[in-house]
């Protein structure tokens, strides 16, 4: 079996690479972090130039029509580049909408192919207390009420995609941020994102501003996949630095990497970064293969929240009184690793909803070609 990338898809990866490598030294990251700008603007607009926001849009609606490989391998690229353009969200939107939306949702598709930022947020499956927006039926279309906190990129968006409780379960609405009853409270994120807090008083949609039932279930393991991506790239980035600085760095006239407790904490930090990457490719795999993918799903994003958490916290303590010093760069990949670990739910939600699974599904492993491996 071959495990290498295609030529074409290492043509993405090394296009991406050489693109963010011109717009994301550490000054110029430094200069964003202190500007206010939503995102990386003149970086997004040469991602739209290169195509990279229509990697797995249909071609029918404008886009390459590709697969999840293509993508992620621009995204591992992304992540160790700390390069804060919305890649995923915008095209994953427009492809949930060019599969699954009526013709008003897909009258935004244009404009979404020519660059103009979509807010998404999938956070309202993971709330403790359940999802904070309400949909219910009125007349031919629908009422939304409630609030989704923290939602990327909503302050400046003209639309956001957003998770919504409706009575047979949650679902994808695509809401008009200018419509009546809708306030948003701008804020930054910790890695330095426009966020906004979305309040819906009685807002009115019609029908197709909700999208099937199935669109919910066909985007999340795709975002999952989407934030492991840019988990692995901040990762494997946030060790090569350490590495180079415990090699450097000395302690009783000795590299710090020589000592025994530093090299075995190097050592776990690139095994935990493997098993995130083969648990990766294998839910992409099983997407683009249409394979059912839910469990691997959930163990991804348990993983890659770990990932995140165990080794950005390694790498801060060996950096001693540097990890601190936010004019030193190694913080921000903390920074990337905790935005990416709120954007969908924590790892005991995942893990719960992978115990549920399993709990359901109690022959998975024997084989795979069981009836609840296709689920």
């Amino acid at each position: 079996m071959d495990f290498q990338l295609t030529e074409d898809q290492r043509a993405f990866a090394d296009m991406a690479q050489s693109l963010f490598a011109d717009f994301c030294s550490d000054d110029q990251l430094r200069a964003h972090d202190t500007s206010g700008a939503p995102f990386m603007q003149q970086l997004w607009q040469q991602c739209v130039e290169a195509g990279l926001h229509t990697i797995v849009v249909p071609e029918e609606h404008g886009g390459l029509g590709l697969g999840l490989t293509e993508l992620m391998a621009v995204l591992e690229q992304q992540g160790r580049a700390l390069a804060l353009v919305p890649l995923w969200e915008q095209q994953l939107a427009a492809a949930t909408l060019a599969r699954f939306g009526g013709a008003g949702a897909q009258a935004a598709l244009p404009a979404l192919m020519e660059g103009k930022v979509a807010a998404v947020s999938l956070a309202g499956l993971a709330q403790s207390t359940g999802c904070t927006l309400q949909l219910t039926p009125a007349g031919s279309g629908w009422q939304l009420q409630g609030s989704s906190p923290a939602v990327p990129l909503a302050a400046a968006a003209g639309h956001a995609l957003l998770v919504a409780q409706a009575p047979n379960g949650p679902r994808l609405v695509w809401l008009d941020l200018q419509a009546a009853g809708v306030a948003r409270t701008p804020g930054q994120s910790q890695h330095h994102q426009e966020i906004a807090d979305l309040q819906c008083s009685a807002v009115a949609l019609d029908d197709d501003a909700v999208l099937a039932p199935e669109a919910l279930a066909w985007l999340e393991p795709r975002a999952i996949a989407a934030l492991a991506a840019l988990q692995m790239g901040v990762t494997q980035q946030q060790l090569r630095r350490t590495v180079e600085y415990v090699s450097e760095r000395k302690q009783f006239d000795r590299a710090i990497g020589s000592f025994q407790l530093v090299a075995g904490k190097m050592a776990d930090g690139h095994i935990a970064l493997e098993a995130l990457r083969s648990s990766v490719w294998q839910l992409v795999y099983r997407l683009d293969a249409g394979l059912g993918a839910t469990p691997q799903a959930h163990a991804v994003r348990a993983l890659a929240n770990d990932t995140g958490h165990h080794v950005g916290h390694m790498a801060q303590h060996v950096h001693g009184g540097m990890g601190v010093d936010v004019t030193y760069p190694i913080h921000r990949f903390l920074y990337w690793s905790r935005a990416l670990a709120v954007a969908l739910g924590g790892t005991e939600h995942h893990l719960a909803a992978l115990g549920d699974w399993l709990a359901d599904n109690d022959n998975l492993g024997w084989k795979y070609d069981l009836a609840e491996d296709e689920l």
